[in-house]
């Protein structure tokens, strides 16, 4: 379910139409009757459980090449 509501009115009531936004309800805000933002839920992420990365390849050399660890501490220094 979607309601359109004009920016005046969105301004004047920003807190309820987030609580309905919260609530599931998708709000539609309107320019000179024209659709121009959306509220609406945000949906949360759902936890990584053990084993979700099951077989995800890693390589084993995890090593920096020599060039870009000298670049690092270049940046590093004062000019």
């Amino acid at each position: 379910m979607s309601t359109r509501v004009p920016i005046t009115e969105a301004r004047a009531r920003l807190s309820a139409l987030l609580a309905r936004a919260e609530a599931g309800e998708r709000i539609i805000i309107t320019r000179h009757g024209k659709p121009v933002a959306c509220l609406g839920p945000v949906s949360k992420p759902e936890p990584v459980q053990f084993g979700d990365l099951a077989g995800l390849f890693i390589a084993d050399d995890l090593t920096l090449p020599e060039s870009v660890i000298d670049d690092f501490y270049r940046s590093r220094l004062p000019r």
